[in-house]
């Protein structure tokens, strides 16, 4: 395959054929040994100089990747040989493949060096990071030094932003992120975040329409990974009021307009610092004075930043006070881009999102009218790239809380083409506000998040206004109605959008993956969908979702999985040892304050994964399940006492739970027999189960029974209709004469002695042998113990037997 891949005579194809199937090879520590003794990486660097096949250039560069991966040797070797200028000058390209394979290479160099892998909850070995101390902070400084070079691509600059973000916190106890900041990082950072795709000046550098996202998660890491050292995080504000301060000096326009833009990537990315760079005296007056001019750059700028600063009540204000009269001139602009801009503005100021149906952000006509002069920018291809995606996406991630903009947009076939197609290019600078959209056409927020209502600050005269001059409808409570989207879901299933989010579902930003992972649960919500989400990789997606991210990102990821669980089953879904890896997260998703059926499909899937064997029970029960579900018997909802009564039952099928489950707290005895008492016969029979499997296995748990008011109990196991509750009576009384010295002499006591001959009696009506045969071995056991004999070895041996015997017969009596 060696001799095949480099033969320069050999034809493309057959070259091309060697090289991908060299890759497999690397990917195995036999085959990628084979390679690198057979002299590949010297090979491969020669081949990268003159080759013009693209496929086969990326694949020779992502088998120098695998070789490095996980091996020590062969990663230094390979640094040695080749040098991080190589790898950064193959980056440097305006292929997105050669890109994607060259950071790949670098970032398994990293992998190895400080003991990281590319899944997203593996921490760093610190023992590795500072073994290799220098050789990380080579690769990162000369990453750093590559953020503000002229000279490369803006594909090139995005992979080396993403890298530095990625493995920023790979030398933690190292203190590189600290570093990071002394090497005038956060300077770099800011001067690329400052730069302007469609402005171009003398020095520009060449960037893509993400860069300035990249760089604002980049500038969000960064100041996570130093926030924790007051010193650090003076040191990073510093940075950047340093960059401010710098670019104020310069009396020219363009130095304030790229302080603006790099405001707004603060904004975006380390929210408290670009708050207080905002806050500061001057700059948003600045801002403000920028918006009112009549140069479209500026105004264009400066709206931009005003939407991203708008991010809390005193900012709204701040803005309404002193710039109401500017944006009104704004929304009356002949230039379209910047009439939607600002008209996005009063849409944030407004608050439009909550869930009422017949909620009017604006009056009809103006809703109407703006909402198709961002159709019309959507779905024109003649308008400028920037124009048709900036203005009208971000303006629908506003409008679309309106119902009646959600139902207008999702019939538009075109503009919902176009929404997925400008979501599958990745493009960072207009992701968020795309998956806001589609997030707002599921319904996708919570209830007490989409229904927020207007505070009694927005009332005042200042902000009525500015609501009187967009006629913006304050709805009152009366108003409020439920809003089908269902319709919605299955809408946006037909226009593929699975598929994009799947592939989306990788994106470096937390936020995003939230927003992701909200959709996925909103649509797997449509049973119909579950089986297309699954066979389109949804499930690999929202498993990595639930692994990394926020809270809210984690939990959604969850309940979609719980949800595809219910459909295809646990072990499907969570194959191998991520079952046991995920018990975990699901028992954690049980919380009084989510939705009764948000708890009901976790406990239901709780269920499927006991039963597929004891130990993932015995998993379970270690997890505190029982803690969570116990309070579920005083809800009101039947669903979730029965799912909370059902599990119970089949986790006391383990012996091992049951004695620990009656061990940590016996007064579970006494919540099983108040469960029996509920109103609902299924619910009853579940919490009968549990109880004499209980009793069966801990003789403890029957003395504790014995306390009670068991007569009742088994009064009523005993006259049930049902033959499988009666054998549950019947195997109860075996279990409390072998445990309890005194429950026969009590039992003789009571009439139940006179059911349990009326079921011993051949002409009784009932058909079950095996409940006679119990009543028969349960009554000549009652009269051993009530004439005070002991019972024989013999004797103890059966009954202990038999309810090893009928415990297999205890295993199906749960519904």
């Amino acid at each position: 395959m060696l001799d095949q891949a480099f033969f320069i005579y050999a034809s493309e194809k057959e070259r091309q054929i060697a090289m991908k199937n060299l890759l497999v090879f690397a990917r195995d520590q036999i085959g990628a040994e084979e390679i690198f003794k057979k002299e590949g990486v010297s090979k491969i660097a020669q081949l990268v100089k003159v080759e013009k096949n693209e496929e086969i250039l990326c694949s020779a560069i992502r088998i120098v990747g695998e070789l490095c991966e996980n091996n020590i040797s062969r990663t230094e070797s390979v640094t040695k040989f080749v040098g991080l200028r190589w790898c950064l000058e193959i980056m440097n390209s305006t292929s997105i493949q050669r890109v994607n394979a060259s950071q790949y290479c670098l970032q398994n160099i990293l992998n190895t060096y400080s003991g990281m892998n590319n899944k997203p909850d593996l921490k760093p070995d610190d023992a590795l990071c500072a073994a290799h101390k220098e050789e990380i902070d080579t690769i990162l400084s000369c990453l750093l030094n590559n953020v503000t070079s002229r000279t490369i691509t803006g594909l090139a600059r995005d992979a080396t932003i993403q890298l530095i973000m990625r493995n920023i916190h790979c030398v933690t106890k190292l203190d590189w992120a600290k570093r990071f900041v002394e090497l005038r990082g956060v300077q770099r950072l800011m001067e690329v975040a400052s730069e302007m795709e469609e402005y171009k000046y003398k020095s520009s550098m060449d960037i893509t329409s993400s860069t300035q996202t990249i760089t604002s998660v980049c500038l969000e890491m960064v100041y996570q990974n130093v926030y924790k050292n007051c010193d650090d995080e003076k040191t990073f504000t510093n940075a950047v009021d340093e960059f401010i301060e710098d670019k104020l000096h310069s009396p020219d326009i363009e130095s304030k307009v790229r302080v603006v833009v790099a405001i707004t990537a603060l904004l975006l990315g380390p929210l408290d610092v670009g708050n207080a760079v905002v806050a500061k005296e001057g700059i948003l007056e600045m801002i403000l004075v920028m918006a009112g001019t009549d140069d479209v750059l500026q105004q264009t700028v400066a709206l931009e930043c005003i939407v991203a600063a708008m991010t809390g009540k005193d900012k709204v204000d701040a803005i309404i006070n002193q710039g109401v009269n500017i944006l009104k001139k704004l929304c009356q602009s002949k230039d379209d881009s910047i009439r939607v801009r600002a008209l996005a503005a009063f849409c944030k100021m407004g608050n439009s999102g909550d869930s009422d149906t017949s909620t009017r952000p604006f009056a009809d006509g103006v809703t109407k009218e703006l909402t198709e002069a961002c159709r019309r920018l959507l779905i024109n291809p003649k308008n400028e790239k920037n124009m048709r995606e900036w203005e009208c996406i971000e303006s629908l991630s506003y409008l679309t809380f309106n119902t009646r903009v959600k139902e207008k947009l999702i019939e538009d076939k075109k503009a919902i083409f176009m929404l997925i197609e400008i979501a599958k290019t990745g493009d960072q600078s207009v992701l968020f506000s795309v998956l806001t959209t589609l997030v707002n056409l599921c319904n996708a927020y919570h209830e007490h998040e989409c229904c927020l209502r207007m505070s009694d600050a927005y009332h005042e005269p200042k902000m009525m206004e500015l609501t009187a001059f967009v006629k913006y409808h304050f709805p009152e409570e009366s108003e409020l109605v439920k809003d089908d989207f269902v319709g919605r879901l299955w809408a946006l299933v037909a226009a593929n959008v699975i598929s994009v989010l799947v592939n989306l579902a990788k994106t470096d930003s937390h936020n995003c993956k939230e927003l992701i992972a909200r959709v996925l649960n909103a649509i797997c919500i449509l049973e119909g969908v579950r089986d297309l989400v699954v066979n389109k990789g949804g499930t690999e997606a929202l498993l990595s979702l639930a692994l990394d991210g926020t809270v809210e990102g984690k939990k959604q990821a969850l309940l979609a999985l719980v949800r595809l669980a219910l459909t295809k089953g646990p072990e499907v879904i969570f194959p191998g040892q991520l079952l046991t890896e995920f018990v975990q997260p699901i028992v954690n998703l049980l919380n009084p304050e989510c939705s009764v059926n948000d708890n009901y499909q976790t406990l239901t899937v709780l269920c499927n994964i006991a039963e597929v064997n004891v130990s993932m029970g015995e998993h379970i029960f270690k997890e505190g399940i029982f803690q969570k579900i116990e309070g579920f018997r005083c809800k009101k909802d039947y669903f979730l006492r029965l799912a909370s009564a059902n599990l119970i039952n089949i986790l006391i099928l383990s012996p091992k739970v049951a004695i620990q489950y009656f061990e940590q707290d016996n007064s579970r005895v006494e919540y099983l027999m108040l469960l029996y008492e509920d109103e609902n016969q299924d619910i009853k029979f579940a919490a009968a189960a549990a109880l004499v499997k209980l009793t069966v296995a801990n003789k403890e748990a029957c003395k504790e029974v014995f306390d009670l008011d068991w007569p009742y109990f088994l009064r009523s196991l005993l006259t049930s209709p049902s033959n499988d509750i009666q054998e549950m009576g019947v195997i109860f009384v075996i279990s409390m004469i072998t445990s309890v010295e005194d429950f026969a002499a009590k039992l003789i006591e009571t009439s139940i002695m006179e059911l349990l001959r009326v079921l011993r009696n051949k002409n009784s009506t009932v058909q079950n042998e095996n409940i006679k045969e119990l009543t028969s071995i349960a009554l000549e056991a009652v009269a051993e113990q009530s004439s005070k004999k002991a019972l024989s070895v013999r004797e103890c041996d059966l009954l202990n037997r038999l309810q090893i015997k009928y415990m297999n017969v205890l295993k199906t009596l749960h519904p």
